[in-house]
């Protein structure tokens, strides 16, 4: 059973504005890239027909419709490889998050990608973003994608949770079944520490010595 540390929704937000920072300077390059090389193509080409097809509204609109396209594909690249690889983007790196499943596995590819395709519902098709702002009053701070793709964010190491509780010692310890928010269960000790027994030991001979020397005080024995 693992239990998670769910991530706030301030940190959350701060890890996807880097995020977002990143992905827009990835498609400006393209863009910019992109740009250059239809206009040094064009110059090579007949100048009248270009300048005339950017002048066309109806061209115009094709190609906002293909930068708006071409914005959310990198959106979806981007988050697609870094939660299938590692559960971690940049901005969730360096804000201490981890993208995982529900049920503790690691996050495939698949879902990732349902995950990021995901966003699109969030953000009502980048209009809106109410899904996002949705995880500030879910109970497991679960975003509409996060519900979708069945992961949650956790502000803790969840392949560390995993590693802990493969122990078979481990999973005899008791540990509650609920997904604490904020909080992280600390399953007691099987058995008390060395220092800690070895206080236990003396406590207990104590105690013993104290009943035999009661026991003969009131038989009126003398203990030298």
């Amino acid at each position: 059973m693992i239990v998670y540390k769910f991530a706030g929704f301030w940190r959350r937000l701060v890890a996807f504005m880097i995020d977002s920072t990143i992905v827009t300077i990835i498609f400006v390059v393209l863009c910019v890239i992109t740009a250059l090389a239809f206009f040094f193509g064009a110059m090579s080409a007949d100048n009248n027909t270009w300048i005339a097809d950017l002048t066309n509204l109806t061209g115009f609109s094709s190609l906002l419709l293909l930068i708006l396209v071409f914005y959310i594909a990198i959106n979806i690249a981007y988050f697609t490889y870094f939660h299938g690889t590692t559960g971690r983007t940049p901005g969730k790196m360096l804000l201490g998050l981890q993208v995982c499943s529900a049920d503790g596995t690691e996050v495939s590819f698949g879902i990732a990608f349902l995950r990021a395709v995901g966003y699109l519902v969030s953000s009502l098709l980048l209009t809106i973003p109410i899904g996002f702002i949705w995880a500030a009053f879910d109970k497991k701070k679960q975003a509409w994608h996060d519900k979708i793709a069945g992961t949650v964010l956790s502000s803790g190491s969840s392949k560390m949770n995993q590693q802990a509780f493969r122990s078979p010692i481990l999973r005899l310890l008791p540990v509650s079944r609920k997904l604490t928010e904020g909080k992280m269960i600390q399953p007691k000790m099987l058995c008390p520490r060395p220092h800690n027994r070895k206080v236990m030991i003396i406590n207990k001979l104590k105690g013993r010595q104290a009943r035999i020397t009661k026991k003969y005080l009131d038989k009126g024995t003398h203990i030298l």
